[in-house]
């Protein structure tokens, strides 16, 4: 194997920050969400949104309760400054959303910024450029001195152009574009200089963005970063702390997450991380982690097939089938041990949502109907399933509550099944097995018709007697009459087919329930019998009168127990 070339990199140095308080606190609240869905995570994409696919994801977002949302660069191309006029001129924007605008701290794309939006109510200019000591050394050649005389500059022509923005209400926002890779005292030095030119007060905040441009550390240092920031921002009420983090490391979620717990107010982030390289920070994801502890999201993630289909056809981008609350598997188990406890823990919820609303079933962290999925997918069955899946199937989508004795029995059948397909089989396959195996087979018995059930009094006093049954069966395919007497039509049915000298067993189990509700409602009945050498067969019948249900399950398993 070859070694890799680990001397070409390094640790990220940690932050100097003692006492941290971070890892104490609780999230109890959403954060504000800034969708940049539009602008980040729009410029990564093949083929960029026309202005009609904008729309559609910009009216998602609106729908979902997105309340800032950027909307793009609209001094970098038309589409985006089309897009933009639009929004205002025919009045699409809804009043208690505010739209978003990015420029780079150069005057004529700040200037032109500002003409894109003339006419509209309220708006976020968010103003950035890059303090890295990276990008300060090799990308723009500049010192540190430099870099800020361009972020002041900047902000000083935002001040300028506003004063003309007459019926617009602004509100400015400043990132140290790649905050991570920058001295975290000369981005707290840069930041504040732009603050003393805006002059923020508690009545009217300005954001700092603080953004993992890049990812480079892990998620605590991210938070000691925000933490360390907002600890020695001189008027730190005046400010709205913003993180931005991008998912380099594929911890994107947890850091923002921590960024909130060391105090960020606010996240900024796309739907399923869409953005440059390895994505943006998953706002889907990070809003439905809240819902699973209890908190309001501020977000309707309740259709999440919707907000798929209109993301997929707006990016042309795909979600993965294994992505966290939205994949087409996330809500499916294959494996055996999972599959039983999932149908344990379903069974236990039905039961209990008397008593208490509060989700709790194993593997499944979230209830698929919260966003909009159903039950069915939850359980899938191919070669790695157990008896607790195929249970589960039969009683969810077809009403057949097995007995727990019969799982393993059936369980073992499927299993052949899948073995032999090599593939997952669906819930018509498995009915179907099902049926040929417990409701199909007519050698060497088929039930016929049922001619009487009665009682016959034997202590006419205490109103007790024995039941008698008639009934006829096919047999060989030549037509056989039962008659029997017992301690109940079962007894009966099968006391008549013993005496036949056709079959010899014993009557070992029996459960019954109705397959739906009413008066016309079918009976399911699972009967077990043991043959003479000792080995157990079940039956079932299906019926809707629950005696010849019953005598039909029996027919099942003799039937079953002739052809082993």
């Amino acid at each position: 194997m070859n070694k890799m070339p680990i001397e070409k990199y390094q640790a990220f140095p940690q932050v100097p920050i003692e006492n941290r308080q971070w890892p104490s606190q609780v999230i109890t609240q959403a954060p504000i969400w800034c969708s940049v869905d539009l602008r980040d995570g729009n410029q990564a994409l093949i083929n960029p949104m026309s202005l009609e696919k904008k729309l559609e994801m910009f009216q998602l977002l609106v729908r979902m309760g997105f309340k800032e949302i950027e909307i793009g660069f609209p001094s970098a191309s038309q589409v985006e400054l089309d897009f933009l006029r639009a929004l205002i001129e025919q009045d699409m924007i809804p009043d208690d959303v505010t739209i978003q605008v990015l420029t780079q701290a150069r005057e004529h794309l700040i200037q032109k910024t500002f003409d894109s939006l003339r006419g509209a109510k309220r708006a976020i200019v968010h103003l950035y450029n890059s303090t890295s000591t990276l990008q300060r050394d090799v990308v723009f050649r500049m010192s540190k001195e430099q870099i800020k005389k361009i972020a002041v500059e900047g902000a000083e022509l935002l001040v300028k152009l506003a004063k003309d923005m007459q019926g617009t209400e602004l509100q400015f926002e400043y990132s140290a574009e790649s905050f991570t890779g920058t001295e975290i005292e000369y981005a707290l030095e840069v930041c504040e200089a732009v603050l003393d030119v805006w002059k923020p007060t508690k009545e009217n905040k300005v954001i700092i963005n603080l953004p993992a441009t890049v990812e480079m550390h892990t998620p605590n240092i991210h938070a000691d970063q925000i933490e360390w920031f907002c600890q020695n921002l001189r008027n730190r009420e005046t400010v709205i702390i913003s993180a931005h983090p991008h998912n380099d490391r594929g911890t994107a979620v947890a850091a923002a997450e921590l960024a909130v717990m060391a105090g960020a107010d606010r996240v900024e982030g796309t739907l399923f991380g869409n953005g440059e390289r390895t994505g943006n920070v998953d706002l889907l994801t990070m809003g439905l982690n809240l819902f699973t502890q209890g908190v309001d999201p501020k977000l309707d993630f309740s259709d999440i097939n919707e907000i798929i289909e209109i993301y997929k056809r707006c990016t042309e981008l795909d979600v993965h089938m294994r992505h966290p609350y939205a994949g087409e598997l996330v809500y499916t188990a294959f494996s055996g041990s999972h599959q039983d406890a999932i149908n344990k823990g379903m069974s236990a919820y039905d039961h209990n949502r008397a008593h208490t609303q509060t989700w709790a079933v194993p593997y499944l962290p979230i209830d698929p109907k919260d966003v909009g999925r159903s039950y069915e997918a939850i359980i899938r069955i191919n070669s790695q399933s157990g008896k607790g899946g195929v249970a589960y199937i039969m009683s969810a989508e077809y009403g057949l509550n097995l007995p727990k004795a019969m799982h393993p029995e059936f369980g073992q059948l499927i299993q052949g099944r899948t073995d032999l397909a090599g593939r997952e089989i669906q819930a018509e396959e498995i009915y179907e097995s099902f049926t040929e195996e417990y409701l199909a087979k007519t050698i060497p018995f088929e039930f016929i018709a049922l001619k009487e059930v009665s009682t016959i009094l034997t202590d006419p006093e205490n109103s007790t007697g024995e039941s008698r049954v008639r009934a006829t069966l096919s047999h060989q395919g030549e037509e056989l009459e039962i008659n029997g007497m017992g301690n109940g039509p079962i007894d009966a049915f099968s006391n008549g087919i013993r005496e036949s000298s056709l079959a010899k067993f014993r009557l070992v189990s029996y459960e019954q329930h109705a397959l739906d509700k009413g008066s016309t409602s079918e009976a399911a009945t699972y009967i077990q019998l043991e043959a003479e050498n000792g080995e157990l067969f079940f039956g079932v019948g299906i019926d809707s009168n629950t005696s010849v249900s019953s005598f039909k399950a029996i027919v099942s398993a003799i039937n079953r127990m002739a052809a082993a």
